[in-house]
């Protein structure tokens, strides 16, 4: 009976051995084929997440910047039909001085000013622009009203007009209202430097 017992006991003590073995086994299969991959993925996942996010802010930093460059150049496309447009128009010196001839006829006449005679003098090349100027000469006025209207729309005109000159006499010292004069006259227009630019864009 004895050894039956103890062959009994030792029999138990085996087989708990061995399903603590093969419970140790298990938890190892599960740890390295489980749980290992399981927190790798967990790892990867969380790895691509974070270059997805810097992958995000990178783009947003793009489009941020995008949006800032577009509205620069949309500024300064404004700023060059701006200028386009205080141009004198013509493609010749010539035509350009005629233009700005006949913009001063029509600014004399509204004021009322008379003008005795026009020169054209010769065009000067700046950089890329061409400065375009007229002489005139006006008959004698007695209203400073009509000459000081006359300088205003010069000055003032949508063409960026400039008086770069101005010679006034009055006639009679005891009517001072009674001036007549001179001016040069100056307008802007596109110089060859500008044109071979825009011919070779």
């Amino acid at each position: 009976m004895k050894i039956w017992s103890l062959f009994s006991k030792s029999s138990l003590s085996q087989k708990k051995t061995i399903w603590v073995l093969l419970g140790v086994v298990v938890c190892v299969i599960l740890y390295a084929y489980g749980i290992l991959p399981l927190f790798d993925k967990i790892k990867e996942s969380e790895e691509e997440i974070a270059l997805k996010r810097r992958a995000l802010f990178k783009y947003d930093e793009y489009l941020q910047t995008k949006k800032s460059v577009e509205e620069g150049l949309d500024r300064s496309s404004k700023q060059y039909e701006e200028v386009q447009q205080k141009f004198l128009s013509g493609d010749t010196p010539q035509l350009g001085a005629a233009n700005l001839q006949e913009i001063v006829k029509k600014l004399s006449e509204t004021s009322g000013i008379a003008i005795r005679s026009f020169r054209i003098l010769e065009p000067k090349e700046i950089n890329s622009v061409r400065r375009i100027s007229i002489h005139i000469d006006f008959n004698p006025t007695n209203s400073m009203l009509n000459l000081g209207q006359f300088i205003h729309d010069i000055e003032h005109h949508e063409k960026g007009l400039m008086i770069s000159e101005m010679d006034l006499l009055v006639l009679n010292i005891r009517m001072p209202n009674n001036i007549q004069g001179s001016l040069v006259i100056t307008g802007l227009m596109k110089g060859s430097k500008a044109k071979e630019k825009g011919r070779e864009g």
